[in-house]
């Protein structure tokens, strides 16, 4: 597939001719390498990009322009007419790759035939790439097959005397090199596809985690906020009902059940603002008002005794190696039981709560002295016990509420530590 005159008996022009016609080669292959550079990079200094056949037309167009340069009259018209069989198929390259191949080796094969040589040749090469690209693994062994034939009988045609497994390991190591390139990017865009399809899953996957973490948030505040308005609500209006009934008759009682309405007031305002300051950047106050937790118990009972709930506490082990964030799952356990025990029992009920920590396991029990059968319209309901299901779920544990056999009303519940200390960890 290289130019040469060919003369018997004499090898030197011949291979003086052979260096020419390779010399024209690589610089119709430069020429045609650095044309479709400079088209590419001024298209997209234009902020575009050309279109895929107006970038398969370059190499066309700039083989049959090589093809009319440098050429005898009488050799003019077949160097034309088999360059333009050579070339213009590769406009169609990637939509039939196959098909192209095909024809542009039967545009050699002719030109074999006719004992024409051309330097569109090396639109071959470009079919051969082309097929690698976007083929399978035995068709580019077929196409790279069927290349080597031709370079075979090309080398055995127009190689001068000696020089035919030079010229033939040459062109073997052209066609492979184009085999091997094509298959890198048939691989390379595989590859590039694979990372698109698992950077966009990755980014949906990160899309529901932010949205189940949005929800889990916004989950957890409405409990807070729940637990804190119920129970600070209720002893408010136990105090102010008691403070009214007591205004005539003992009106010591009753400022002492003001004075307290205030303080649960002032409490619940801290509270809220502690749970809601994590939504704001540089709120100082939840740092200056820790969170509850098994040692505000004490004063949660005594607070359930102002508002006229009898609350006994019973804490069983140390509970400095429980964590901040169970201790307050505790606090609000106990909170939401006895504020509903504060609600919806008559007066004279007692209560209990009994706290028992270990290295394992928080325990909480609450029970309360209320009637076994609840009146009309007093079994709990709203978000209350489903929110202390859901944080005692946290900590892989069950609660249970429910009446007692001899009356009254029991939530118990068991808070697991080790798998918080591993997640932790």
């Amino acid at each position: 597939m290289t130019e040469a005159a060919v003369e018997p008996g004499s090898a030197r022009p011949v291979r003086a001719a052979w260096a020419w016609t390779a010399v024209r080669a690589a610089r119709c292959a430069h020429r045609t390498r650095a044309g479709a550079a400079r088209a590419t990079g001024a298209a997209r200094r234009r902020g575009f990009r050309l279109p895929p056949v107006a970038a398969d037309s370059l190499l066309p167009a700039l083989l049959l322009v090589g093809a009319t340069t440098g050429r005898a009259s009488p050799e003019l018209p077949a160097a034309v007419a088999l360059t333009a069989a050579l070339a213009l198929p590769l406009l169609w390259r990637r939509r039939a790759p196959l098909t192209v191949f095909g024809a542009v080796a039967a545009a050699a094969f002719v030109q074999w035939l006719a004992d024409v040589q051309l330097p569109a040749d090396v639109a071959l090469l470009v079919a051969l790439h082309t097929v690698a690209a976007r083929s399978g693994r035995w068709r580019t062994l077929a196409a790279a097959a069927v290349v080597e034939a031709g370079a075979a009988l090309a080398c055995l045609r127009w190689a001068a005397n000696g020089a035919f497994l030079p010229l033939f390991a040459a062109v073997s190591a052209t066609t492979v090199a184009a085999a091997v390139l094509g298959v890198n990017a048939r691989t390379t865009r595989a590859y590039l596809t694979v990372v698109e399809e698992r950077a966009a899953r990755l980014e949906r996957q990160q899309e529901q985690q932010a949205r189940l973490a949005v929800a889990e948030e916004r989950a957890r505040i409405t409990r807070e906020m729940h637990d804190i308005v119920t129970h600070n609500l209720s002893v408010m209006v136990a105090l102010t009902d008691a403070a009214v009934h007591a205004r005539h008759r003992s009106p010591d009682k009753a400022t002492g059940a003001l004075l307290q309405i205030s303080e649960t007031g002032r409490q619940a305002l801290t509270d809220m603002r502690r749970s809601l300051g994590v939504l704001r950047a540089g709120e100082p106050d939840a740092e200056r008002h820790p969170l509850p937790g098994i040692a505000q118990l004490r004063s949660l009972a005594d607070q359930m005794c102002a508002a006229g709930l009898p609350t006994r506490l019973d804490l069983c082990g140390g509970h400095t190696h429980v964590p901040a964030t169970a201790q307050l799952t505790v606090y609000r356990l106990v909170q939401e039981a006895l504020t509903n025990t504060l609600r919806h029992t008559p007066a004279g009920t007692r209560a209990e709560v009994r706290v028992c920590c270990s290295a394992e396991a928080v325990t909480v029990d609450v029970t309360d002295s209320g009637p076994r059968a609840p009146r009309p319209g007093a079994v709990p309901s709203g978000h209350g016990i489903p929110g202390m299901r859901e944080r005692a779920a946290a900590y892989g544990g069950t609660l249970r509420a429910g009446p007692l056999p001899g009356g009254g009303w029991q939530v118990r519940t068991r808070l697991g530590l080790g798998s918080t200390k591993e997640a932790s960890a």
